[in-house]
């Protein structure tokens, strides 16, 4: 992999990976519209590997208290947030698991790409419109966790963006918006972690290289600009809400159409 196509793709997958915007979509379509090889292997496990630093060190505390809830009351808040977080990653974990090979076969045109960029775009603009906004993180329940959990399972179509469609499910719940994007980015933590391992692992047993020097680097990048989108995405919310996002993903799903439908 050339250095440039290193950067690009690195900061488009650290910028884009927790925004309501899918981060899959964009790098399809880098590689659609130049004629860039295919990553590999080793650069999705480097750029998950800093996207999962990222997130990780952003909301450390709030993962040591999830970590020492482990053994509290059931009634505890943050051991109720830690049940609500296991039980939101298991459809996508088991679907994952199962479908993943029939999924990036068949599933990465750019036809469907516009679509789904689309159509989960005003659904998010929906919910943000729509939802009550009143409800906190750890009053989402299990029942509420495992609907969201079941929206994250259309992650994996490209497009559909993983932090979008869990944030338009926790919004259309109820949930604040900074509550949702808080869950959606914990809910992240284990969804990341397994497709940066299965690439790794995959990667060697198809007897892949990994150069360290090319790995550090794309996950120092991806790492770098995912925390800063973190910061800023949370800072965003309070002022903004949604709706820039979601004429983001209307226009760019427009864009798409028209340009397939003229080629």
């Amino acid at each position: 992999m050339v250095l440039i196509q290193l950067i690009v793709l690195a900061l488009i997958q650290g910028i884009s990976e927790f925004l309501p915007v899918s981060s899959s979509a964009h790098l399809a379509l880098v590689s659609h519209f130049t004629e860039w090889s295919d990553q590999g292997l080793a650069f999705d496990a480097a750029v998950h590997a800093g996207t999962l630093a990222a997130v990780m060190i952003y909301f450390r505390h709030d993962l040591v208290l999830l970590a020492r809830s482990a053994g509290a009351r059931s009634d505890d808040p943050d051991r109720q947030l830690l049940v609500a977080l296991a039980i939101a990653s298991v459809p996508a974990l088991l679907v994952g698991a199962l479908a993943s090979g029939w999924i990036e076969s068949l599933l990465r045109s750019p036809m469907l790409i516009a679509v789904t960029t689309l159509v989960f775009g005003l659904l998010l603009g929906l919910a943000d419109r729509l939802g009550t906004q009143r409800r906190d993180i750890r009053a989402l329940g299990i029942r509420g966790a495992l609907l969201i959990g079941l929206a994250q399972m259309l992650a994996l179509i490209p497009g559909t963006s993983r932090s979008g469609v869990t944030i338009t499910a926790a919004l259309a719940l109820g949930l604040s918006r900074e509550a949702a994007a808080r869950f959606s980015f914990l809910l992240s933590i284990p969804i990341i972690a397994a497709a940066g391992g299965w690439g790794f692992v995959k990667g060697l047993s198809e007897g892949g290289r990994f150069e360290f020097g090319q790995f550090l680097l794309a996950a120092l990048i991806a790492g770098l600009f995912a925390w800063l989108t973190i910061a800023a995405f949370l800072a965003w919310l309070k002022r903004f809400g949604m709706l820039p996002f979601v004429i983001y993903r209307v226009l760019l799903g427009v864009f798409l159409l028209v340009w397939m439908r003229s080629n």
